[in-house]
């Protein structure tokens, strides 16, 4: 049997089936940003932004399909000078046919999705959504955020460590109460600060997300409730190797094997700079951004 066509709009039925488009938030922009929906996919390159870079990444490697978490186009356009990033970005992609696709909150809600990413790489258990309903099927529960407990106690100084080492970020900020013995962890990523009350409600020793609030953590800090701002990228980078290895599936499923590989370049946009004797010194990350094919 000859291989099915690989249209975009095949790979839109394909991503529809691993984070349904319908879920996406009435407020968010998800799907199809640019591009011919009729067009053959030649390969798929897969990051968390779309950004300049990350075009000329794809055309370099010769692919002509991007898929990113962060939506291209978010806010509505009613102008697109081309001296500007975003003009520049529509105008690349357009002159060189190139298809350009998000799944955002459709990607934070499904199960599988970007918390989970995190929880699995953190080691938590028992997983449930910090938002949606309950049922039996605990893993195949949509909503945003996670709460779950590790597999062992950690100690404080033991927790951090695992925290930044599996984000591979030189910091984070905290505010609240840091428990001596961390059992029970709740985490949102990305912009998750809304969240903290409702993982401080069930249960939850920390809560971990990126973006918080001033507000939040003034609450934080009075309810004497741990809660952790790791950046917004460090929290939701982990859904990219994760979101290309269920893609490959899915098309491995329907007889289809695109070239579907995910940035080697993009990185947090964000810097660490801290003070040291008296100068100001950038750290890095832990570990350089690796590669994932």
């Amino acid at each position: 049997m000859p291989e099915e066509k690989f249209s975009t709009t095949t790979l839109l039925s394909i991503l529809n089936s691993i984070a349904p488009f319908a879920m996406a938030e009435p407020w968010d922009n998800v799907g199809l940003m640019v591009g011919d929906p009729d067009q053959q996919v030649n390969g798929i390159l897969i990051a968390l932004d779309p950004t300049e870079a990350l075009i000329h990444e794809a055309l370099s490697q010769n692919l002509n399909t991007i898929l990113t978490h962060h939506p291209l186009i978010f806010h509505p356009l009613k102008t697109i000078p081309s001296n500007t990033p975003m003009g520049r970005m529509l105008k690349t992609a357009l002159s060189h046919s190139l298809t350009l696709i998000a799944c955002h909150t459709n990607l934070d809600l499904v199960a599988a999705g970007v918390s989970n990413a995190l929880a699995k790489k953190l080691g938590l258990q028992n997983t449930k959504p910090l938002t949606g309903k309950e049922s039996a099927a605990q893993d195949q529960n949509p909503g945003f955020g996670k709460i779950g407990t590790l597999a062992a106690p950690l100690p404080a100084d033991h927790f951090l460590t695992h925290l930044l080492t599996t984000l591979d970020t030189p910091g984070i900020q905290m505010v609240g109460s840091l428990p001596e013995t961390i059992h029970t962890v709740a985490l949102c990523g990305g912009s998750g600060s809304d969240l903290a009350e409702t993982a401080w409600a069930m249960g939850a020793q920390v809560y971990i997300t990126g973006e918080v609030k001033h507000s939040v953590a003034r609450w934080a800090e009075s309810a004497g409730f741990c809660v952790i701002d790791a950046g917004h990228y460090p929290t939701e980078k982990l859904i990219v190797p994760v979101l290309a290895e269920i893609l490959k599936k899915s098309c491995a499923d329907r007889g289809l094997t695109p070239t579907i590989t995910t940035t080697a370049d993009q990185g947090n946009p964000m810097q660490w700079i801290v003070l040291h004797d008296n100068k100001p010194r950038f750290c890095q990350p832990i570990e350089p951004l690796r590669k994932h094919n």
